[in-house]
């Protein structure tokens, strides 16, 4: 069965913040990291996976992918916060 990863990545610690979704996360965040991807990410450097969600339904992770980018800064904050205090980058808990 496949999965879907709504995730949040960052540069550092409560610092720029990019939502996305995914069917790889594994793969989607080392071309975060590796600078593969064109764009935001790229140009600000935001390569830390501080968070993630996972789903069966696509339709689903494309709905909370579009709910958490109207979220405001500070919700954003506290939901990472809540489940990853200490920033700690989730990449490498992963591979």
């Amino acid at each position: 069965m496949k999965y879907y990863y709504v995730y949040i990545l960052s540069n550092k610690k409560r610092g720029t913040l990019y939502i996305g979704v995914t069917s790889d996360i594994v793969k989607r965040v080392y071309e975060h990291k590796n600078k593969l991807v064109e764009g935001f990410t790229k140009k600000y450097s935001v390569d830390r996976l501080v968070y993630y969600e996972i789903t069966r339904d696509i339709n689903i992770a494309i709905r909370r992918e579009k709910q958490l980018k109207k979220w405001k800064r500070v919700w954003k904050l506290e939901l990472i916060e809540k489940n990853n205090p200490d920033w700690k980058d989730l990449y490498y808990d992963l591979i």
